[in-house]
């Protein structure tokens, strides 16, 4: 279910649709007052009023506590079954349809005895829905009305849902038009398919019929059916699918055992040379597709005799097939489709495993827990009762599927089709489910049945194979001739459980989980012939990481003399190689390349083509891999390319040594009591981590008095050194004054003696400030920052004139309390969930990067980022904690665009350190103060009230431009990542769309010092005064530091037309602003001589106002940013002055 509940609900139901659906239940004892049509509240008496509640009424309270989180889940779970469930006029229109096609169908024109492969008889361009290789074939057909029309599958049971509304109709086959020996080499798949040919041209000439298309039973080509619209406005409203049948007991069940043959190699190869029957390999496969034709009436029956014992089957098997569909694992070739759903709550009802009583909510609980613990791969099950003595055993079909659930007959395996990665797939999701069902800080009806969850957002890494054709090479240097006759010449799927096998093996223990898409329903005109095998998208395959051993280099194998080593070689081929190691072992191993972190996260990728290409003949062009697309935009360095991560790895452990020599420092009045980091940097989520510089002094001007380098007037913008915060607590001591100047001038006295004392003892060029210290250490700066840890308080201390006492808090007091403790304490926070999840910074840079390109840098500030994006590890609900920075991106992207901003607090568990009551805490506080909150809400364990980060920004208006985007980008980004035909450039949702803005303001590049870090970087580049070359670790003239000409630049602008206008910029090298007029910036105002800056006078009748000077203004912008500002375009036709 790929739509959003709001999407469903538009598209599943057109107005009229609801007009017959009347209230659900009335008060209790009075019915409704109608007047005027509309419904009015009853009048109730005081003892109907303070009546006690009835028996039902008491049930339904206990089952919502017992059963629920609450009474909310209850309610949420039946209004999705009401909107899934058909409408009456929807099954009206479903029975005038079915009951016209029938008539329709029983008018088939009979027709003389023909050969088989003579299909002269078929005109008006129709053609036959099946692949005809070989093309001989032995056998008569000819045309005949069908012996019965039945309507089969869910329509009947009362099981089928919206959206996607498929009805099926059985068309029984005259028994004289079949042989009892069709079951052999195809005859059989083949006359159905050309009935169904014959109904089609027949049923073309109907104007009753709307569209007509063929398709195939669950991507299997085998099984056609023939797809028909009814006319007229309702074509898209369902679909009926016509099924072609073999009478019922026209074959025996017992020649379809998955140990016989039904395909003979001489005649699939066309050599002639017979082989005994005994000889022949067996064709389970194939002799599932024509078996499953024979029972679907039966499988009714026993269906509709299962659900009549229990009134909740219905609603329980609709809101197992939501569940699927929104895994997207109900559609396809071997997919777990709503049938199987079905028989899987039959099974569970019959075993005595749920009882009839039970409701649907435990009903679809009990079909998780069991579908999570019982592995079907490994011990099948079954649902007949007492099978004849022809019926395979469960050891039989195990050793001709891969996954055995058998139907109440005892000969058809359901899961024929499917692959051991599918159903372990299902496993993994209803394990998932349980996980987060119980959990009361989750909202579980959402994650469990609102949240889609395609590939490309499940999945830490996905690859395609492109080119399926090359597979047929695959299937031959596999030997797997056999299985390609049991699969009827579909080299796609006869190759696709043994490279699942291949890759299986590879990857080990460097994925928790392998999937793969399952190949959708194939759909064509009537006219046109049946496409081939390689006629479908691109293969995907899914890896869901361990991040523990994913981006291991070393393969290590067993010892060279182990017999298991001969079996290493064999896998890895020539990458094999004998290897020791430090613990004296020598062993086999393979060594794959990846210096930095973003390489070595591509190690799986160099792993599946090596296999691939060795094992299954497939090259690397045929490989599309999609991990690590999007790391071009954060990506640093030119030699050795890598994403940040060695970056701030080398920030940190500068800083580690800066601060275990602040902690030795002797002779401080008083002793510092912590030293903590306050940086981006510090936590591993800084967009662009500083590195390490070595200055070329000749580029540089000199400061007279203290030698520091200044930049120099005619030289390009120097680059920009970002100063690395780092708090340093002193202790408390009754020495500190109370009052807050004199606290400055103490502090500022603290940052002269840590200067004196870290030059004199480790020779660090200092320069001491009031507000900090920049200390000059390994090409890098740290400001440090002395912090009182009373000082907040005094701040919001004052004395009235009377003498008392007043505590008030302030903005002053909320920034420094937020500089020193809070923001401090984040960095520690977020420093620890890098270490538990490696790829945690690099989502933070990727979610960072795309806000400051599309210029909300302002509004969603780092801190409220970083804190965004740890929600999606803390509390991944339905996925898994995202291993790879691309999902970790598309799932931010998803979490902005869908979250219910409006109504719920976003909840960050920092730590786990908040319990259930803290959740219920937190909502209950924001429904009671939302009004007076900030309109996006964040929470975490020290912050439960306030939101703090996003107490300044965003504003209304932000957050749902925000939002759009956000959609917009996952709306184009998904599709080209999963879409090889796409013109592939991820950095297209890095690109803002400047079109809503009134003024752009073009900066000269020159003067942009982080010009570098552009989304489409120039190919021109200016020297920014460093060098190449190592890295002096003490001494040298103080740098240039935090100098960005921009950023001085956008502060005067606002400062200046901050009331009239809104400005917009990316701080990672942009070279545009935009500038937005605020709504009422052109409103007159009375004339005032004291508001004339930036306005002009216009005078009307009597009256005289000012207006904004918008020629003066952009002069302005001109001046004020004279060598900065390339030029200033007005978008007038965006706006009126």
């Amino acid at each position: 279910m790929k739509a959003t509940a709001e999407e469903q609900m538009a598209q599943s139901e057109s107005s009229h649709d609801e007009e017959d659906e009347g209230p659900t239940r009335a008060k209790r004892g009075k019915p409704e007052v109608v007047q005027d049509g509309f419904l009015r509240p009853v009048k109730l008496s005081r003892g109907d009023l303070y009546k006690p509640p009835t028996a039902d009424e008491l049930n339904q309270l206990k089952e919502a506590e017992s059963l629920f989180h609450c009474s909310l889940l209850k309610m949420q779970m039946e209004e999705l079954l009401k909107e899934v469930s058909l409408s009456e006029r929807r099954k009206q229109l479903i029975d005038s349809f079915v009951q016209s096609v029938t008539e329709q169908l029983q008018t088939v024109p009979q027709t003389s005895e023909m050969e088989l492969s003579d299909l002269s008889w078929l005109s008006g361009g129709v053609k036959v829905p099946f692949v005809l290789v070989p093309k001989a074939a032995k056998g008569k057909f000819h045309m005949a009305p069908p012996i019965s029309v039945t309507i089969i599958g869910s329509y009947p049971l009362g099981t089928c849902t919206k959206p996607g509304i498929s009805v099926d109709l059985a068309v029984a086959i005259p028994a004289d038009v079949l042989h009892p020996k069709d079951a052999l080499n195809q005859r059989y798949p083949r006359k159905r398919a050309i009935y169904l040919a014959g109904l089609a041209q027949h049923l073309a000439a109907s104007p009753a019929i709307g569209a007509m298309r063929y398709s195939c039973l669950h991507g299997n080509r085998l099984r056609p059916i023939l797809l028909l619209s009814p006319p007229g406005k309702d074509s898209s409203s369902f679909t009926l699918r016509l099924h072609a049948c073999p009478p019922p007991g026209f074959f025996k069940p017992s020649r379809f055992h998955p140990q016989r043959n039904n395909i003979r190699t001489d005649w699939y190869t066309g050599l002639g040379s017979s082989q005994p029957a005994t000889s022949e390999p067996p064709t389970p496969h194939y002799n599932s597709s024509v078996l499953g034709d024979m029972l679907p009436r039966a499988h009714l029956q026993f269906l509709t005799a299962v659900s009549s014992q229990c009134a909740a089957f219905a609603e329980g098997v609709a809101l197992l097939k939501v569940w699927l569909r929104q895994r997207e694992l109900d559609q396809g070739v071997g997919c777990f489709s709503g049938f199987l759903g079905s028989m899987l709550l039959a099974y569970l009802l019959s075993c005595h495993r749920v009882s009839n009583t039970m409701t649907a909510y435990q009903l679809l609980r009990n079909s998780l827990h069991f579908l999570a613990f019982n592995d079907l791969t490994e011990n099948g099950i079954t649902l007949a009762k007492g099978p004849d003595s022809t019926a395979p055993s469960l050891a039989e079909f195990h050793t001709a599927f891969q996954v055995v659930f058998v139907d109440p007959s005892g000969h058809l395996n359901m899961c024929a089709d499917m692959t051991a990665c599918t159903y372990k797939h299902v496993q993994h999701e209803a394990s998932l489910s349980l996980q987060f069902w119980d959990d009361p800080t989750v909202d579980g009806f959402h994650a469990l049945l609102m949240t889609p969850k395609p590939m490309i957002r499940t999945s830490d890494h996905v690859f395609q194979l492109c080119e399926l054709v090359k597979l047929q090479s695959c299937c031959k240097k596999l030997n797997l001739l056999s299985e390609l006759m049991d699969h009827s010449g579909n080299y796609v799927l006869t190759a696709l459980p043994f490279i699942l096998s291949l890759l299986q093996r590879g990857l080990g223990q460097r994925v928790r989980l392998l999937t793969h898409s399952l190949t959708p329903d194939p759909e064509w005109p009537v006219e046109s012939d049946a496409p081939k095998h390689n006629a479908q998208p691109p293969l995907s395959f899914g890896l869901l990481l361990n991040p523990e051993q994913a981006a291991s280099v070393l393969e290590r194998g067993p010892p060279a003399d182990s017999p298991k080593a001969e079996e290493f070689r064999q896998l890895w081929g020539s990458r094999s190689e004998l290897r020791r190691f430090q613990d004296g072992d020598i062993t086999e191993a393979v060594l794959w390349e990846g210096e930095t972190t973003c390489q070595k996260r591509l190690v799986p990728r160099q792993l599946i083509t090596h296999l691939l290409q060795l094992h299954a003949d497939i090259p690397e062009s045929c490989v599309r891999y999609i991990g690590g697309m999007l790391d071009d935009v954060i990506k640093m360095g030119r030699e050795v390319c890598s994403t940040g991560e060695e970056e701030s790895l080398k920030v940190v452990q500068s800083y580690d040594d800066l601060s275990r020599k602040l902690w030795r420092l002797e002779g401080l009045p008083l002793s510092i009591t912590s030293v903590q980091g306050a940086h981006p940097a510090l936590r591993y989520t800084q967009v662009f981590p500083p590195v390490p510089l070595k200055l070329d002094y000749s580029f540089f001007d000199r400061e007279k008095l203290s030698r520091s380098l200044v930049p120099h007037e005619v030289k390009p913008c120097p680059v920009y050194i970002t100063p690395v915060k780092v708090i340093c607590h002193m202790e408390g001591s009754g020495k500190w004054p109370h009052d807050k100047v004199a606290i400055r001038h103490i502090k500022a006295a603290f940052h002269i003696s840590l200067g004196e004392l870290l030059t004199q003892h480790h020779h660090y060029t200092c320069q001491p400030s009031p507000t900090h210290l920049d200390v000059w250490k390994d090409g890098l700066v740290f400001r440090i920052q002395v912090a009182y840890h009373r000082e907040p308080q005094v701040l919001r201390e004052s004395v009235s004139p009377e003498g008392l006492l007043i505590v008030r808090d302030n903005a002053e007091a909320q920034a420094l309390e937020m500089a020193t403790m809070q923001r401090p304490l984040l960095t520690s926070t977020l420093h620890g969930l890098q270490q538990l999840h490696p790829c945690f910074g690099a989502v933070c840079r990727l979610a960072k990067r795309w806000l400051g390109a599309q210029l909300f840098s302002d509004d969603i500030t780092e801190d409220t980022a970083d804190l965004l994006v740890a929600s999606l590890f803390l509390q991944p609900a339905p996925f898994t904690p995202p291993g790879s920075p691309q999902v970790g991106f598309l799932r931010f992207l998803h979490l902005l665009s869908s979250f219910d901003w409006r109504n719920n607090p976003l909840v960050v568990n920092l730590n786990s350190q908040l319990t259930a009551a803290d959740y219920t805490e937190i909502k209950n506080d924001f429904i009671a103060s939302r009004e007076s909150l900030p309109v996006m809400f964040m929470a975490t364990p020290n912050d439960k009230k306030v939101s703090i980060w996003t107490k300044q920004a965003p504003t209304v208006q932000m957050l749902q431009r925000v939002v759009m985007v956000a959609a917009e980008s996952l709306k184009i980004l998904e599709p080209q990542l999963m879409d090889s035909s796409q013109i592939q450039d991820v950095r297209v949702v890095m690109r803002p769309p400047l079109d809503p803005y009134d003024v752009l303001i073009h900066l000269s590049p020159k003067q942009v010092p982080l010009l570098s870090q552009a989304v489409d970087p120039p190919h021109a580049t200016f020297s920014r005064g460093i060098l190449a070359g190592k890295v002096a670790n003490t001494g040298g003239a103080l740098p240039v530091i935090d100098f960005n000409p921009v950023t001085h630049y956008l502060a005067e602008l606002r400062d200046a037309f901050g009331d009239l206008a809104l400005f917009f910029y990316d701080p990672y090298g942009g070279t545009v602003i935009a500038v937005l007029w605020k709504p009422k910036a052109f409103s007159p105002l009375p004339f005032k001589t004291s508001q004339m800056v930036a306005r002009r006078v216009e005078v009307s009748g009597e009256e005289a106002h000012t207006v904004p000077n918008v020629e003066a203004i952009l002069e302005d912008f001109r001046v004020m940013g004279q060598g900065l500002v390339k030029s200033v375009e007005p978008r007038m036709e965006r706006w009126v002055v």
